[in-house]
C-alpha cells in the first residue's frame, strides 16, 4: 500500500510540469502535464462512445499516458529528436508500475504497451484523445496571440485516424473557445 501512495504523491507531481512544446511559442506559462491528461481522458471518453469502442480502455490510457513524464519532465519532439525517448519512457513505465504489481501494475502497463505499439481500435481512439486535445489547446492558445499555434492544429490534420476525430478537429479549428461563455453571459443579461 506504501508503494501505492508514493506512486500518487508522483502523478500529483504531473500538476508541476509544464507542457514544454508551447514554450516555442513563448508562452511561459502553459498548461501542466495533468490538465492536458484530465482533458485528453474527457476527449478520449467521448471519441471511444463515438467510436464504438472500449470506453474503460481508452480512458486508463489517456489517463497513463504521460505519467512517465513526472520522473522526464514533458520533452517537445525537437528535444525528443535529440534523444532515445522511446527507451527512457519504456524504462520509467516499467520503474513506475512494476511495484504496483498484481492486478493494477500489470493491467496499466500492458494498456500502455498497447497504446506505444498502436494495436487496437482502442489505442487509436486514445492517440487520436491526445492529439485532438493538443489540437484544442492550441487554438485557446492561436486566439490567446500565439498566432504560431495554428501549426499544431493543421498537424492534427494529417495524425488523426478515426472518423469522430476528425470532424471534431474540423469543428475546433474554426471555433470560438470561449463561445461556451459568452453565450451563457448573454443568457444572463
Amino acid at each position: 500500500m506504501e508503494e501505492l501512495i508514493q506512486f500518487l504523491f508522483e502523478v500529483g507531481h504531473l500538476k508541476n510540469v509544464d507542457r514544454s512544446g508551447w514554450w516555442l511559442l513563448g508562452n511561459r506559462a502553459p498548461e501542466s502535464v495533468a490538465e492536458h491528461s484530465f482533458r485528453c481522458a474527457i476527449v478520449g471518453y467521448i471519441l471511444a462512445k463515438l467510436e464504438n469502442v472500449d470506453v474503460s480502455k481508452v480512458i486508463i490510457m489517456c489517463l497513463f499516458h504521460d505519467v512517465h513524464e513526472a520522473r522526464t519532465n514533458d520533452l517537445h519532439k525537437i528535444a525528443q529528436g535529440y534523444l532515445k525517448h522511446d527507451e527512457a519512457e519504456a524504462t520509467v513505465s516499467n520503474e513506475q508500475f512494476g511495484p504496483l504489481k498484481a492486478h493494477i501494475g500489470e493491467e496499466i502497463e500492458s494498456v500502455i504497451n498497447e497504446l506505444v505499439n498502436q494495436e487496437s481500435e482502442e489505442s487509436i481512439v486514445a492517440k487520436d484523445a491526445d492529439i485532438l486535445e493538443c489540437a484544442m489547446q492550441a487554438r485557446e492558445y492561436q486566439l490567446q496571440g500565439y498566432d504560431a499555434a495554428i501549426d499544431w492544429v493543421d498537424r492534427a490534420k494529417e495524425r488523426l485516424r478515426t472518423g469522430a476525430s476528425k470532424k471534431m478537429l474540423a469543428i475546433v479549428e474554426h471555433s470560438d473557445p470561449n463561445e461556451w461563455w459568452k453565450k451563457l453571459k448573454e443568457q444572463q443579461t
